[in-house]
């Protein structure tokens, strides 16, 4: 009965922030770049001397969906989309380096090329910095060329595109990505991006909603077993008065 008792218990808890996650990976489906997470159940023993008959229910985050998600074009020339696997690199406002598939950039009002979010963006050589008045052009290989009135083209600098280890990346709760030992990822000449596109969510809403569902009735299941535990106890008390 107290395994019964504290496994429904933090079964049904643990249900809720699932169906949190999920809740948050709906909202997201038309997010671009956004990649899904992955939610699973795990038992946990209790340790301790006197816990041996008690077990939690943990929610556990297994991974993060990396499957590439739709590609929409828009023909701006600041939209870029990745091309297969891989990252652009931004900088975040703490100076720390981070990841994302957001490719709908701007240029800020002092000239530097950020995200929607403001972060900056950053090339080979630190953050990229836009002339004034400057059409530009993102090739495959994220190369930026700019071309101002009356003056030849010339190139500002080169996305910095990198394809760390999935395994070794970590969600922040800011939606950027990271590696875990917070270190730097190399550029690869292998990703390469495509102008004038975005990539949607990879969420899939028919999915999401099936599995919002399914979570609802398991938190109903949970709730019932916990009545049921209630009701052995009072009826064991009962029982046990009568001796």
């Amino acid at each position: 009965m107290d395994r019964l008792i504290y496994t429904a218990m933090t079964g049904a808890k643990h249900i809720l922030e699932q169906q949190a996650n999920t809740s948050n990976n709906l909202a997201n489906a038309t997010t671009t770049g956004f990649r899904a997470q992955i939610d699973a159940f795990r038992a946990v023993p209790v340790v301790g001397n006197d816990l041996p008959t008690r077990a939690f229910v943990v929610d556990a985050t297994v991974a993060t969906d990396y499957t590439p998600g739709p590609l929409q074009q828009t023909a701006r020339e600041l939209d870029v989309a990745i091309q297969g696997k891989g990252w652009l690199a931004v900088q975040t406002a703490d100076g720390a380096e981070a990841y994302t598939r957001h490719g709908s950039l701007k240029v800020s009002e002092n000239g530097q090329l950020q995200t929607q979010r403001g972060d900056a963006v950053l090339g080979d050589g630190g953050p990229i910095s836009i002339p004034p008045d400057t059409r530009i052009a993102i090739a495959k290989d994220g190369t930026i060329t700019g071309t101002a009135a009356n003056q030849p083209p010339s190139i500002l600098g080169r996305l910095k595109l990198v394809n760390p280890p999935e395994d070794n990346l970590a969600r922040g709760n800011d939606g950027l990505f990271r590696t875990k030992d917070a270190s730097p990822a190399d550029a690869d000449a292998a990703v390469t991006v495509i102008g004038g596109t975005l990539e949607g969510s990879n969420v899939n809403t028919v999915d999401a909603m099936v599995n919002m569902i399914s979570l609802a009735r398991q938190f109903e299941m949970q709730m019932s077993l916990m009545k049921n535990a209630e009701s052995n106890e009072t009826k064991a008390s009962q029982l046990l008065a009568l001796n």
